[in-house]
């Protein structure tokens, strides 16, 4: 085996060493090594029946008490002193993570983990540890990294689809046991009844390809929040993500992070199917969402109608006016705001005088979600303005909507 930094294998074969003669002393002390029953079958042969031991539950339960040893702290020490971890420094090992702990956990225990997996338990081979300190230094020093986040997406169906949203985020189903398998505390961090329902099979999954010495994994969370939007708004469905997500580099466990509260929490309403027109649009509108990060009016607009996902009544119905003004009022308030979307939305005087009448006093959520489609579909804000002014005025004919086009081209 060639190693490339063999000061840094020393010190993690010595923590490695050091935790499997901790945790057996712990099984000589009485604690419980679970093990799970398997049955091997194949055609016109015998089924074999195999006892497997469960490390990984084992190893993360006993995981507090190995951090504080010696062996853990100098190997943490060692990882900090190779630039090409510097990432791995980086992951979101818990609520209150630094470096070291990020380190820990997200090197030391999955290295520890695949150790004792291929050993079969904690009777020490050095060719399993080779074997996962070979896998670890292909990932510190490789070409780049791969990294991954999934959350649970719930309140809609997809009938097993794959949708693609771009920029490398996606909707898929959920694989069976997929969560559990690197993060073992997962099962306790899934929405109730996630795998059961058929509005809580889908998963938001975010892949991206990261450059050699890249130090910051993306913004997930805030990705994930964008992406949610997109099809709340493409969909009018009682959409949610999380309430966490799982992160991963290379394949192996980087951190669990909080879903964004406004994207994590569920809007009351009936389950939506996302059918291809709706994923359609969901994706057409995830990167101009980005536009709201130099138009403070069009992130104002935004912002006030998601809040008013959560609310009723006279509250929403004021989240929903201020949404409107923001969007199109400008310096002429809501009574302006109110004819330039009748004049947005509808394709003729009688359409567009009833569009008005729902626009105007207590707008309607559906209707002002209409509105924010087409004005982010359009682009440039400011110029969509001055268009319908012009329009109002009866100097140029109304622009062609989003939906309208659409219909054309199909």
């Amino acid at each position: 085996m060639i190693v490339r930094a063999p000061q840094l294998h020393e010190s993690l074969r010595a923590f490695a060493l050091g935790s499997f003669r901790a945790l057996l002393q712990e099984l000589e002390r009485g604690a419980d090594l679970p093990f799970a029953f398997e049955e091997h079958s194949s055609y016109d042969r015998p089924a074999l029946y195999e006892y497997r031991p469960l490390v990984k539950p084992f190893i993360e339960s006993h995981a507090h008490s190995l951090r504080r040893r010696p062996d853990a702290e100098l190997a943490v020490d060692e990882l900090r002193r190779e630039p090409a971890a510097a990432i791995f420094a980086r992951a979101h090992a818990g609520p209150r993570a630094d470096e070291h702990e990020a380190l820990f956990g997200s090197v030391l225990l999955p290295l520890l983990m695949s150790t004792a997996e291929s050993c079969g338990g904690f009777d020490w081979d050095d060719a399993a540890f080779d074997r996962a300190y070979v896998e670890l230094e292909s990932s510190l020093f490789g070409e780049g990294h791969q990294y991954g986040a999934v959350a649970p997406l719930i309140g809609i169906t997809t009938g097993g689809a794959t949708i693609e949203l771009g920029n490398g985020i996606r909707i898929r189903a959920a694989a069976t046991g997929e969560l559990a398998k690197l993060w073992p505390e997962a099962n306790g961090l899934l929405p109730a009844d996630f795998g059961r329902e058929p509005d809580r099979l889908n998963v938001l999954e975010l892949e991206r390809s990261l450059e050699t010495g890249a130090t910051e994994p993306p913004d997930a969370p805030g990705e994930f929040a964008d992406a949610v939007t997109a099809i709340r708004l493409a969909t009018a469905a009682p959409i949610a993500a999380g309430p966490v997500l799982f992160e991963r580099l290379d394949w192996r466990p980087y951190g669990v992070r909080p879903v964004l509260p406004i994207a994590s929490t569920q809007p009351s309403g009936e389950p939506a199917r996302l059918d291809s027109f709706r994923a359609g649009l969901a994706a057409d509108l995830l990167p101009r969402l980005a536009l709201a990060d130099e138009d403070p009016e069009l992130s104002e607009a935004l912002d006030r109608w998601e809040l008013s996902l959560f609310q009723d009544g006279p509250f929403q119905s004021e989240q929903l006016r201020e949404s409107l003004a923001a969007l199109l009022g400008g310096r002429d308030g809501l009574w302006a705001a109110a004819v330039r979307g009748a004049i947005l939305l509808g394709d003729t005087p009688r359409a567009r005088a009833e569009l008005q009448d729902r626009l105007a006093g207590d707008p309607e959520a559906d209707v002002i979600r209409r509105t924010l489609v087409e004005t982010l579909m359009h682009g440039d804000r400011a110029q969509l303005v001055a268009t319908l002014d012009q329009s109002i005025l009866g100097l140029r004919d109304p622009p062609a909507g989003y939906f309208a086009a659409r219909a054309v081209a199909g």
